[in-house]
């Protein structure tokens, strides 16, 4: 495991554990970490209160957003204001996410890199509204569902106390950023249709993925031509050598 006790006196007279993990796990990833975009083994620490970033990348300029839980990341990841999410997403401003896992030992257990580029409007889930006597009364918050992002776009940069080697990590940051390329809005059904793909077996059939044609209708509204648009989508992912096309209407994961 990697331990965060020996530097617990850059907490100060902080109580909460909350307040201790942020500056302690801000701390070593400022300290540790790298960018995964770049050969630059530095991320540069954001000034305190900068809304939604953490760090940045003097040499490429990718931004990151660190959150940090003494709970394991295993169905949703607890994010800010639902609007100012939807925003960010739809204006491409929204920075790589790192979610690391601390024990109650004050050491890193897992972290995991979500390209920024590896989600979209449907792996946000928008939270109850706070209640009339809580402080922000009203304020919607939002939660990122990782049963939403296409497993190959949550990268383990820590697991189980290991380190997984920087090549590994930039190879699978690499691997998405292809994605990058596309619209918003039109990078929301890239991501839906291979997070469907990832589902099926190495090789499958266009039947194969009309069977998500509920749930994808489903995810997107606004769309009344749904096969229509999942084979358009499969073409897109051809191109990007994420797929092959085999004919007659089969396809194999690349």
């Amino acid at each position: 495991m990697i331990d965060l006790q020996c530097n617990t006196k850059l907490a100060g007279d902080y109580k909460s554990k909350s307040q201790i993990a942020r500056i302690l796990t801000e701390d070593w990833c400022g300290r540790t970490l790298y960018c995964a975009a770049c050969t630059s083994d530095r991320l540069h620490q954001s000034t305190a209160n900068t809304p939604g970033l953490d760090f940045s990348c003097n040499s490429c300029g990718e931004t990151y957003q660190l959150k940090s839980s003494s709970r394991y990341p295993a169905n949703r990841i607890v994010d800010s204001a639902y609007s100012a999410m939807i925003s960010a997403i739809r204006s491409d401003h929204v920075p790589n996410l790192l979610a690391l896992h601390y024990s109650q030992h004050w050491s890193i257990s897992n972290l995991l890199l979500i390209p920024r580029f590896s989600y979209s409007e449907s792996a946000i889930e928008k939270r109850r509204p706070l209640g009339p006597n809580a402080r922000r009364a009203g304020w919607i918050g939002c939660n990122i569902l990782l049963s939403k992002i296409p497993p190959s776009g949550i990268v383990n940069v820590i697991t189980e106390g290991i380190v997984v080697p920087k090549s590994t990590v930039r190879n699978a940051f690499q691997k998405m950023k292809p994605l990058a390329g596309l619209r918003p809005d039109a990078r929301g059904w890239s991501l839906d249709v291979l997070r469907v793909v990832e589902q099926l077996p190495e090789k499958f059939s266009l039947a194969d993925v009309y069977q998500f044609e509920v749930e994808l209708s489903r995810l997107h509204p606004g769309n009344k031509h749904v096969r229509d648009k999942i084979r358009q989508q499969l073409q897109v992912l051809r191109d990007m050598k994420y797929l092959r096309f085999g004919g007659r209407g089969d396809y194999e994961r690349i």
